[in-house]
């Protein structure tokens, strides 16, 4: 069953301040616009979530009891607020101090153009969100409130896709938030990176990182039945091209249903948790044959989150930029940087893993294969072997720093494959990083950026700037503009700003 939720389904709030000073009248044509304009967010192609408008607000109490059935309803998965009139900022600060729903500032106004010719006093008091909205930054500022703000008018496809941005970051927020995360083993010996506090985590986050014991995975695998099995492996053989010896007759075909069993024993055990993302590694696999790989790769298809190696961090990545992507073409994965291009000039970056890359990346059929490993020291892996389609597309990495937190976000072009490449039989892509390779490579080294990201070829940078300040962590983003002195001053400036916001 697929994970990737259908957006439609998720709901903003449109909220709308004024207050009573204006009489019945003005708080009439404030409802009529306020409605008009949510009816553009609405119908507007780039924004996949259900906006909803809710009645104007005009007194401290509502606007504190509408934050808390925003809170309460978990449909909701953040509220859009824009102050049409004049509303008194000290009204929202009850309101504001209980939200916890990602919020978006709406710098607008219900018309475009001014009717130089016609305007008088009353239209002045009515539309004064030039102002209103001054009073309402002032107050998110004051209180320290995570936000985007978005400026311009509704009926503009550049204002609608960048709500369209923030909507699809509030969507993560909201998965991660509700993320239960099932490790299997433990990291990987001896490595740094993939390391973290999975309460810290809980804390920033909201996610929920527990461990369980690689037999009990084994134990839903061994009791997948033969139906099952049967079933699925007959799946396999429509989509993918599989190669001979792993159809039925050929000489590794039981491999191949192996294969199928952990993919139905993990499903089993994930769905029975409740869980939307997991991690293996290859040094942990107990009474299990293989290292999942074709299993995983098509869990991270369906929208679970996955790290390799116990990479618990990139796993909840995964599983947001899943989210976050829902609906849009191309998809979501683990990835890591293995090896370069250095031709000058013409520099490339080839990343893959193990076995571990989602087919989301390519619109290609994969082929199905079996390959000796090399490590871990369990049978030979059956795998889905592609190139990721080329495009833009943006790498992202989330590193536990001790005091905080930190994403690194590289936009990149995926390309083609210069050349074929027979014998490296994984999912791989192979990409040019902005704003070039040299400023990219050292960036992301001097950033402590992890080895494992998650690659996205539906989403951008905004994106995740946008899940980073809606959830109060750090974003470092390497793209076109970026310097390498520049970006050194930026961390050292983060280090400063980050210890002192935590307090004393």
């Amino acid at each position: 069953m697929s994970l990737i939720p259908d957006l439609a389904t998720r709901t903003v709030w449109f909220l709308t301040g004024s207050q009573g000073l204006y009489g019945e009248e003005t708080l009439r044509q404030v409802a009529e616009q306020s409605q008009q304009v949510a009816a553009l967010l609405a119908d507007a192609s780039e924004i996949p979530v259900r906006i909803q408008w809710r009645p104007v607000l005009t007194d401290s109490a509502a606007i504190r009891r509408t934050m808390l059935e925003a809170n309460a309803d978990d449909s909701v998965i953040g509220v859009i607020a824009w102050m049409h009139t004049f509303s008194p900022a000290k009204m929202w600060i009850a309101g504001l101090e209980a939200l916890q729903k990602p919020l978006l500032h709406f710098h607008t106004q219900a018309n475009v153009e001014l009717p130089f010719a016609e305007i008088d006093f009353d239209f002045m008091n009515l539309n004064q969100a030039a102002h209103g909205d001054r009073e309402f930054g002032y107050i998110q500022t004051r209180l320290d409130v995570p936000r985007v703000t978005v400026v311009g008018h509704a009926s503009t496809p550049e204002v609608t896709a960048r709500i369209g941005t923030w909507a699809r970051a509030a969507a993560g927020v909201d998965a991660v938030r509700t993320l239960k995360l099932a490790r299997f083993g433990d990291n990987m010996r001896y490595v740094a990176v993939t390391e973290g506090d999975k309460t810290e985590a809980e804390i920033r986050l909201g996610v929920q990182v527990n461990t369980w014991g690689v037999d009990e995975l084994a134990d839903a695998v061994h009791a997948a039945s033969d139906a099952d099995t049967d079933a699925l492996v007959a799946e396999y053989e429509d989509l993918y091209e599989v190669v001979p010896e792993l159809r039925r007759g050929g000489d590794r075909h039981e491999s191949l249903r192996y294969g199928a069993r952990i993919e139905l024993g993990l499903r089993a055990f994930l769905e029975a948790g409740g869980f939307g993302a997991f991690t293996t590694s290859f040094e942990d696999l107990g009474a299990l044959r293989q290292l999942p790989g074709l299993a995983v790769q098509r869990l991270m298809a369906d929208g679970y989150g996955f790290g390799a190696e116990g990479d618990w961090k990139t796993a909840v990545l995964v599983r947001a930029a899943a989210v976050m992507g829902a609906g849009l073409p191309g998809g979501a994965s683990l990835m890591e940087d293995y090896t370069y291009d250095l031709t000058p000039g013409r520099e490339l970056i080839l990343g893959a893993h193990m076995l571990e890359v989602s087919p989301s990346l390519t619109s290609a059929k994969p082929s199905l294969e079996i390959h000796p490993l090399g490590i871990g020291g369990k049978d030979d892996p059956v795998r889905l072997v592609f190139t990721a389609d080329a495009g833009p597309a943006v790498v992202v990495a989330l590193s536990d720093l001790r005091d905080r937190f930190r994403l690194v976000a590289n936009a990149v072009e995926n390309v083609a494959l210069p050349q074929p490449m027979p014998k490296l039989p994984v999912g791989r892509a192979i990409w040019r990083p902005e704003p070039d390779f040299a400023t990219s490579a050292a960036a992301w080294l001097s950033a402590g950026a992890a080895h494992h990201t998650v690659m996205s070829t539906q989403l951008g940078v905004q994106a995740f700037r946008d899940f980073a300040r809606l959830l109060r962590i750090e974003l470092v983003a390497i793209e076109v503009g970026t310097t390498l002195p520049a970006l050194e001053q930026e961390l050292r400036w983060n280090a400063a700003y980050h210890r002192l916001a935590q307090g004393i």
